[in-house]
C-alpha cells in the first residue's frame, strides 16, 4: 500500500499497477484511439521508413516492449514509435545504436510511460546491489539520441523499503553527446535525471526543452553540458524529515576542464513542500573525479517559494564548498529568487550573461531547430 503522504504521480504508479497509464494520462483524444495506436506515425502495415519500428504493449506493433525494439534496432538511425501504455521494464541503449529517435505516438508524455523500481540499494539477483547507475530505468549511452513525448520514471519509494539506505533511484541516465529531449517527463525522488557522459574526459552535450522533472534529493544531476530550456522542475513534499532542507534541485559535477556545465534558462521551479524547504543546488564532486568544478547558471527563471531564498546553495561535502565552484544566477524572479543576502547569490554581469546561452553551451549543434 502506498503511503498517504506521497504525491499523486507516485501513488498512481503503485495503486494502478498494470493500469497505471489510465491514472497518468489525460482523457482520451483521437491520437489514443484503439484503431490508431501509433497516431499519425504510420503502423507496421504502413511503415514510415524501413528503419521505423513500432512498439505497443497490446501486441499491435512490431514489439510489445521497448527493450525488444532497441535490441532489434542494430546500428544507426532507427526510429521507435511508442504507442500509449505503461512499459514496466528497464531499457539500455548502448554506444553502437547512434542517431536513434523515440516518439511517443500520442504526442503527450503522459501516454507513453517507461517505468521500473530499482534503487541503488536494491539487491541484485546475482549478489550485491545495483548502485546509482544500475538503478536507472532507462540508460542511453549512444550519441545523437532524441526523445519526444515520453515519460521516464522510477517509482521506487523509501516508505516501502525502510531497510534500504541507498535510496538513489534513477529514472533516466543519459550519457551520449547530442542527446535531446523534447516535451518529456522525468519522475522519481532521489537522482531522478542523471545527465552524464561516458567518461571523465568526454564533454557530452544534452538539451532538454519543455520538459518536466520532479523529485527531492539531487534530482537533476551529473557532469554533462546540459541545457534546460522552458522546463518545469517540481520539488516533492516529505514527511519523513523533521526539518528542512528536504532536498536539492540541481547537483552538477562538471569536469574542471569543461567551460560549460548546467544551464537552466527560462524555466520555473514549483513545489509541493513548505516554503523554503529546498535548496536550489549543491555541487557534487564525486570520488571518481575529485578535481571536478561543478558549473551551474540559472537565468531568466521563476523560482517559487519552495526555494530557500536566504541560502539557496549548500555543500555536499565541506571539503568542496559551493563558493569555490562555478555557481551563478541572472535575472531570476519569484519569491525563491529574492536577494536577501547578496553573498549567498552570486550574479552574472550582463556581459557574462552574454556567454551563458544555449548557443555558447552547445556549439555547432542546434537541437532547438529540430522538428
Amino acid at each position: 500500500m502506498s503511503s498517504p503522504h506521497l504525491p499523486l504521480s507516485r501513488r498512481g504508479f503503485l495503486a494502478a499497477g498494470a493500469g497505471a497509464g489510465a491514472a497518468l494520462a489525460p482523457a482520451a483524444r483521437p491520437a489514443y484511439a484503439t484503431a490508431r495506436p501509433f497516431g499519425r506515425y504510420g503502423s507496421p502495415e504502413r511503415r514510415r521508413s524501413p528503419q521505423t519500428l513500432y512498439v505497443d504493449p497490446h501486441g499491435r506493433g512490431d514489439f510489445s516492449t521497448v527493450q525488444a525494439a532497441v535490441t532489434a534496432a542494430t546500428g544507426s538511425g532507427w526510429t521507435l514509435v511508442i504507442a500509449p501504455g505503461v512499459y514496466r521494464e528497464t531499457v539500455a541503449v548502448d554506444t553502437t545504436r547512434t542517431e536513434a529517435t523515440w516518439i511517443g505516438a500520442a504526442e503527450n508524455p503522459r501516454a507513453a510511460v517507461i517505468v521500473y523500481d530499482n534503487a541503488a540499494g536494491t539487491p541484485r539477483p546475482g549478489g550485491g546491489t545495483y548502485g546509482t547507475t544500475g538503478s536507472a530505468t532507462t540508460t542511453v549511452q549512444a550519441d545523437g539520441f532524441t526523445a519526444r513525448w515520453i515519460t521516464f520514471a522510477n517509482d521506487w519509494l523509501r516508505a516501502d523499503h525502510p531497510d534500504i539506505s541507498a535510496t538513489q533511484a534513477v529514472a533516466l541516465k543519459v550519457q551520449g553527446d547530442r542527446s535531446a529531449f523534447h516535451h518529456c517527463r522525468f519522475l522519481g525522488h532521489q537522482d531522478t535525471l542523471y545527465a552524464d557522459s561516458t567518461a571523465l574526459g568526454v564533454f557530452a552535450r544534452q538539451y532538454f526543452a519543455h520538459c518536466y522533472a520532479e523529485g527531492d534529493v539531487d534530482f537533476v544531476f551529473g557532469r554533462a553540458t546540459a541545457v534546460y530550456e522552458g522546463c518545469h522542475f517540481r520539488t516533492l513534499n516529505r514527511t519523513d524529515l523533521a526539518a528542512a532542507p528536504y532536498g536539492f534541485v540541481l547537483a552538477p559535477s562538471t569536469a574542471a576542464a569543461n567551460p560549460y556545465g548546467c544551464l537552466v534558462s527560462r524555466s520555473r521551479i514549483s513545489s509541493e513542500a513548505p516554503d523554503a524547504a529546498y535548496k536550489l543546488a549543491r555541487p557534487w564532486v564525486p570520488s571518481s573525479d575529485t578535481t571536478a568544478r561543478p558549473s551551474l547558471v540559472v537565468r531568466d527563471a521563476y523560482l517559487g517559494a519552495g526555494i530557500d531564498a536566504v541560502a539557496p546553495y549548500t555543500n555536499m561535502s565541506d571539503a568542496f564548498p559551493w563558493q569555490s565552484q562555478r555557481f551563478a544566477e541572472y535575472r531570476n524572479s519569484g519569491p525563491g529568487a529574492a536577494i536577501t543576502v547578496p553573498g549567498n547569490r552570486p550574479q552574472l554581469t550582463a556581459e557574462q550573461a552574454g556567454s551563458a546561452t544555449r548557443a555558447a553551451y552547445l556549439g555547432d549543434w542546434t537541437p532547438w531547430k529540430e522538428r
